[in-house]
């Protein structure tokens, strides 16, 4: 979908995710050592920022528990495409997992629907939202 131009103020690539999911926060330290030039931005879901983007897009408040968003370029992706396209902007192999998003959404999605309801389950939650550390705190634009 297109980014509403009330989010133009925004840095892009911008990765927005479930601070309080494992999982979730598992990927973002993923992304983190892989970016060493600092490409990827991120913001957790619980922020503020997180609920002005849900509010731009016309999406419920509690859209970010159940899926991540990418804010990249004029677009925003969601669920199985926002998290292949974060790593289409990493360093080394794992970039090239980004043409699985030639797999039509309505495959991979379902998948992705599976692990994000059972995320909690089998992988954890905190208490606290993620915490980066001094090195990459900057890329954090909710904190």
């Amino acid at each position: 979908m297109k980014a509403p131009p009330s989010l133009a103020d925004l840095p892009r690539p911008l990765y927005f995710f479930d601070g309080h999911c494992v999982l979730c926060s598992g990927f973002v330290a993923f992304c983190l050592k892989r970016d060493p030039v600092g490409r990827l931005s991120y913001a957790t879901a619980q922020s503020a920022l997180g609920q002005r983007l849900l509010a731009a897009l016309g999406q419920p408040p509690d859209m970010l528990d159940r899926t991540v968003l990418l804010l990249d370029g004029d677009e925003v992706f969601a669920r199985s495409a926002a998290a292949l396209r974060a790593l289409g902007h990493l360093r080394g192999p794992v970039r090239l997992l980004r043409w699985l998003t030639l797999v039509p959404a309505f495959l991979r999605d379902p998948l992705y629907g599976v692990i994000a309801r059972n995320r909690y389950r089998w992988f954890g939650r905190t208490d606290a939202c993620f915490v980066p550390t001094a090195e990459t705190r900057k890329r954090f634009v909710d904190l």
